[in-house]
C-alpha cells in the first residue's frame, strides 16, 4: 500500500489573494462543490477575521461542503481563532490553520518579537485552536528562509500543544528543490516527535519551481501539498493542483505515495475557476491549456497516430478534457437545462433565477447553434455579476466603425434608475466603447489590463473579456462574455465598474498586527 498524499486547496483563500480575484460568497459555494467533486481533501475556504464577507463565505462553504475537510486561517491570535472556529461550526470536517512568522527578516522587522515569543504565541494558538477541532494546521511563515534550529524548537513545541499538521512553506518562492527537500528530510529526521505529524509545504513560483518544490518535499517526507487551481495566487502564484496530482499520478514509478483526486474534473474546475475570477488560462499551461494535448508538427502528429505514448505521457481523457458533453441550443427546454447545469456543479436558489438564466440561454441559442459546457458556465458567471448592489447596468451600445473613419461609440447606461447616455471616439471600436462608458461613469480608473479568449471554437463562439481597472491602489477585475466581442468588452468594464464602486473591507491575512 502506498501512502496517501493529501491535497489541501487553497485557491479560496491564497488564490483569491491574487490583485482583482475577489470572489463572492456565492461564487466561493461554487468552487468549493467543485472542488469536492474533484475530491480534494482540505478546502481552505478563506480568512474569517478578513471581513464580514471572508467570514460569511467561510460559514457558507462550511455547511455546503460535506466530503471534504474545510479549513480556516488564523494568526496566532485568539480574537482570529475564535472567529474561525465560528465560521467552521457547521462543517463535517473543520481544520483550523494558524501560522506565525518564524524567519528572522520577518521576526525582526515585521513582528518585532524575540523567538522565544514567538514560541510561545505559537503554542497558545495550537492550544486554542484545539478547544474547537481536533485537526489543527501550523505554519511557519517563511520558513524557506528559517534557521533549521529555530524551526526544529518551533515544531517540536507546537505537535506537543496539539498540532496535527506541520506546513513549511516557502512563502516567498525562494527555495530551490534539492535545498528544499533536504529541509524537510531533516526537519523530519530531527524533531524527536515528528511521527505525531503529518508534515506538508506551501510553495510559491516567484522564481517557476513551487510545483518542482512541492514534489521535491514530497520526495523527502512530506505527505500533504498546499495547491491552488491553476496556479492561482499573490505574485506570481501558488504550486498548480493539477500539476502536482498528475506529476505524482503518471510517475508512480518515483513516488511512494498517491492522491484520492478525481482527475476527470480538472478541467471542468479550471475553467469555472477561470471564468470567476477573470484570470484567463494560458494557451500552453500544462495540463488544462488548450493547447496541452495540440500537436501541430507533421512528426509528432503521425506518431501519435501511429501510438499515442510516443508524444503523450498521459491521456487527455483523463483530465477531463474529451468527457462526454451534451450539446444544447435553442429547441431544448428548461428541465434539460436545469439537469445540465446541476451536473456542472450550479443549483438555482430559486424559481427566478432559474427562469433569468434560462432566458439568458435562449437569447444565446439564437446567436449560437450550439451551446457547449464553456456556454453554460460562462453565461452563470455573467448572471452572478449582475449582483443586488449594482449601481451601472449597460441599458445599449451603438459603434460606428468605418474604413478610413475614426470609431465612435454611443452608450446608454442605467445608474441607480436613471437611463444617461455618453458619446466617445476611440482608435477603434473597443476603444471608443470602453471611452463612452468612462464618459458617463466619471470612474478615474485607469485600465491596466484587457484580455480577450474564445470559449469556444467557430466564428460564432462567445468571446469572453477580461478587464483590469485600477484607481488608488485598489485593483479589480471585470468579465463579460457576447458572441459580439465589443459588447463584451462593454459588459467587462461595466462588471469592474460596479466592482470598484462596492466597498473594500477584505484586509490582507499577512498584514496583520502580529
Amino acid at each position: 500500500m502506498k501512502d496517501k498524499l493529501i491535497i489541501f486547496d487553497t485557491t479560496l483563500r491564497d488564490g483569491e489573494q491574487s490583485p482583482g480575484a475577489s470572489m463572492t460568497r456565492d461564487e466561493k459555494v461554487r468552487i468549493g462543490k467543485a472542488l469536492e467533486r474533484l475530491r480534494v481533501d482540505v478546502i481552505e475556504a478563506g480568512f474569517p477575521i478578513a471581513s464580514i464577507g471572508d467570514f460569511e463565505a467561510v460559514q457558507a462553504v462550511a455547511k455546503a461542503v460535506k466530503d471534504s475537510t474545510v479549513c480556516g486561517l488564523a494568526r496566532a491570535l485568539d480574537k482570529d481563532i475564535d472567529r474561525a472556529g465560528e465560521a467552521l461550526k457547521d462543517a463535517n470536517r473543520s481544520r483550523i490553520h494558524t501560522f506565525i512568522a518564524t524567519s528572522p527578516i520577518h521576526m525582526q522587522m515585521k513582528l518585532q518579537m524575540q523567538p522565544e515569543q514567538v514560541i510561545e504565541y505559537a503554542v497558545r494558538a495550537v492550544k486554542r485552536a484545539r478547544q474547537y477541532t481536533d485537526d489543527v494546521e501550523f505554519s511557519a511563515e517563511d520558513a524557506g528562509r528559517s534557521e533549521e534550529d529555530f524551526l526544529c524548537r518551533i515544531l517540536e513545541a507546537v505537535i506537543d500543544a496539539g498540532a496535527t499538521t506541520l506546513n513549511i512553506p516557502d512563502t516567498v518562492g525562494y527555495s530551490i528543490p534539492q535545498q528544499f527537500g533536504e529541509t524537510i528530510a531533516n526537519l523530519i529526521r530531527r524533531i524527536p516527535n515528528s511521527d505525531k505529524a503529518i508534515f506538508s509545504v506551501h510553495c510559491h513560483n516567484d522564481l517557476g519551481l513551487a510545483v518542482a518544490n512541492s514534489l521535491s518535499a514530497v520526495m523527502n517526507g512530506a505527505r500533504q501539498i498546499e495547491c491552488t487551481i491553476n496556479g492561482l495566487g499573490e505574485r506570481a502564484g501558488n504550486a498548480s493542483l493539477e500539476e502536482v496530482v498528475m506529476a505524482v499520478r503518471t510517475r508512480q514509478d518515483v513516488f511512494a505515495c498517491q492522491t484520492g483526486i478525481d482527475t476527470r474534473e480538472i478541467v471542468t474546475c479550471s475553467k469555472l475557476v477561470s471564468s470567476i475570477t477573470g484570470f484567463p488560462v494560458q494557451p500552453n499551461k500544462a495540463i488544462v491549456g488548450a493547447n496541452a494535448f495540440a500537436h501541430e508538427s507533421g512528426i509528432h502528429q503521425d506518431g501519435v497516430l501511429k501510438s499515442r505514448e510516443t508524444y503523450e505521457i498521459m491521456r487527455a481523457e483523463d483530465v477531463g478534457w474529451t468527457a462526454n458533453r451534451m450539446v444544447m441550443g435553442k429547441h431544448s427546454g428548461r428541465n434539460a437545462f436545469k439537469s445540465r447545469m446541476t451536473e456542472l456543479g450550479f443549483e438555482f436558489s430559486s424559481e427566478e433565477e432559474l427562469n433569468d438564466a434560462f432566458f439568458r440561454f435562449k437569447q444565446l441559442a439564437d446567436k449560437k447553434h450550439d451551446i457547449f459546457d464553456e456556454d453554460l458556465q460562462a453565461l452563470i458567471s455573467e448572471v452572478g455579476f449582475e449582483a443586488e448592489d449594482e449601481h451601472v447596468k449597460l441599458i445599449s451600445l451603438k459603434v460606428c466603425s468605418e474604413t478610413g473613419e475614426i470609431p465612435n461609440a454611443t452608450v446608454a447606461l442605467r445608474i441607480d434608475n436613471q437611463e444617461i447616455m455618453g458619446k466617445a471616439s476611440g482608435s477603434g471600436a473597443v476603444d471608443a466603447s470602453l471611452k463612452a462608458i468612462e464618459e458617463v461613469v466619471q470612474s478615474g480608473a485607469s485600465l491596466e489590463l484587457y484580455s480577450v479568449n474564445n470559449i469556444t471554437n467557430g466564428t460564432d463562439a462567445q468571446g469572453e473579456v477580461t478587464v483590469r481597472i485600477e484607481k488608488a491602489g485598489r485593483i479589480v477585475n471585470g468579465l463579460g462574455a457576447d458572441t459580439d466581442i465589443v459588447i463584451a468588452s462593454a459588459k467587462a468594464y461595466v462588471n469592474a465598474i460596479n466592482k470598484l464602486q462596492t466597498p473594500n473591507q477584505r484586509r490582507h491575512p499577512q498584514k496583520g498586527d502580529v
